[in-house]
């Protein structure tokens, strides 16, 4: 680790791509842009678009805490049946008051993001075509922070094996230098990573506030009692599980976090010597050969891309479910030397507290910058056609099929007057040349069966 590092200078405006930020003593600056990116809880916000991004923090995270509540007035609820059997009350008391210490203990660790403080509108996202995923909130990956700060040694450890068995085996071997970790989550691999080898400045990257304020508290020595919930407890008690997350040594100031996009990156191009993407590639929304060549922009000539975790490419376009082959050949073919890999099995969220968990055999490379190459246009997440309103909506494959299902669906809602049995509507269903009798019938039970479930659970929740 070196005695002092070079953050300010690594960064670069997300909306520019290139000028340098003035560090304003309470956040920082892009003069060309005149764009001011505050700090958060003490971290850089560096979305390219820093209040819209805040306003929709705020209100995904209120819509959070309103569900924590509710669920906590559904518990009162249950616990006043009296005929409840001794065990399940002891569950759900215990779930109860595990449920509101949660509720507080994460507030007062996301008062930096200032939920009830809403600014900047869903339009600045459609303006500079950025938007956060929408499947990500307040509890997306909230397990991994007790993987990471609480029961994970062991994964912890075989994670950073993976990274050490093939930067090993390129030039450089376990001396990163100044090295950038993508997607860091809740920041236990950066924070072994700048433990365990020869760094510069070592800067962990991820979009969820939560994880990264938890991340910056814990790596700073603080001690933190937060539960633990987990999806199938071995036991009663382990329904909730406080845990006390901690790191084993303070870092130093020359790891540091940033709240930002890993494809609208804040950072200056070719300054990094290493840059480490855990579990990301076969997830982020772009392609894989637009995210190597992105990568390989920020790296110095000779800099590294270490690469670790699955390979799962889910995507609904069948070119773009690579195997490791093809993840390969994309690398090289984004300036990259033939990349060192390696395999192992290691365990993968087994918590002691939980019946789930498993052996996860993670895939990891190594590759060394041999060209530049042109750098990718910004990322834009929302196309023109949404952006400006002004040019025709394509007539996509998958809006004419929602537009066939939509008008089913509406047809046979209206079918439903209390009169017409199931043959009834399967005989209307024929009229409309839809499909036949035979086949309809089915076909309207099973939605019928979909409805009803759907309005039993509504109602015992309410």
């Amino acid at each position: 680790m070196s005695e002092s590092g070079r953050f300010d200078e690594l960064l670069a405006c997300p909306r520019c791509d290139k000028t340098p930020l003035k560090n304003t003593g309470n956040g920082y600056r892009c003069d060309a842009c005149k764009v001011d990116y505050p700090l958060v809880g003490g971290i850089p916000w560096l979305f390219a678009e820093p209040d819209a991004s805040l306003g929709e923090w705020r209100g995904r995270l209120h819509f959070e805490f309103q569900t924590l509540s509710q669920d906590i007035n559904r518990l009162d609820a249950d616990l006043k049946d009296k005929s409840l059997p001794e065990s399940t009350r002891k569950r759900l008391e215990l779930l109860r008051s595990a449920s509101s210490e949660h509720r507080n203990a994460l507030r007062d660790l996301l008062a930096p993001i200032d939920v009830q403080s809403n600014t900047g509108g869903y339009e600045s996202y459609l303006a500079l075509r950025t938007r956060l995923p929408s499947d990500q909130g307040l509890h997306t990956y909230y397990q991994n922070v007790h993987r990471d700060w609480g029961w994970g040694d062991e994964e912890n450890a075989a994670s950073v094996d993976q990274i050490k068995e093939v930067a090993a085996r390129t030039d450089g071997g376990n001396t990163l230098g100044d090295t950038l970790v993508l997607g860091a989550g809740a920041g236990r691999l950066a924070y072994d990573i700048y433990r365990e080898f020869e760094t510069g400045t070592v800067i962990a990257v991820d979009f969820n506030p939560l994880l990264l304020l938890i991340a910056d508290r814990v790596s700073k020595g603080e001690s933190l009692e937060l539960y633990e919930f987990p999806l199938a407890p071995r036991t009663l008690e382990d329904v909730a599980v406080k845990r006390e997350l901690s790191a084993p040594e303070a870092a130093g100031d020359d790891f540091r976090l940033v709240l930002g996009d890993v494809l609208r990156p804040s950072f200056a191009a070719g300054q990094f010597d290493t840059v480490i993407s855990p579990w990301l590639i076969d997830i982020v929304s772009e392609d894989l050969s637009v995210f190597s060549n992105r990568i390989n922009a920020l790296l110095k000539p000779g800099g590294r891309w270490i690469n670790f975790g699955s390979l799962a490419f889910e995507h609904p376009r069948f070119t773009r479910r690579y195997s490791q082959q093809e993840a390969l050949d994309l690398v090289t073919a984004a300036g990259f030397g033939t990349p060192e890999t390696h395999e192992a099995v290691i365990p993968y969220m087994c918590s002691p507290a939980s019946r789930h968990g498993r052996q996860e055999t993670v895939f990891s490379f190594a590759a060394v910058k041999t060209d530049k190459v042109k750098a990718p246009p910004r990322h834009k997440a929302l196309p023109d056609w949404i952006v400006t309103g002004k040019e025709p909506v394509p007539a996509l494959q998958s809006f004419r099929t929602q537009a066939m299902t939509t008008q089913i669906y509406g047809f046979m809602m209206s079918l439903i007057d209390g009169k017409r049995s199931i043959a009834d509507m399967a005989k209307l269903f024929e009229q409309q040349q839809l499909m036949s009798r035979q086949e309809a019938e089915p076909a309207i039970r099973n939605f019928l069966i979909k409805m009803f479930e759907d309005s039993e659970r509504q109602s015992k929740l309410q």
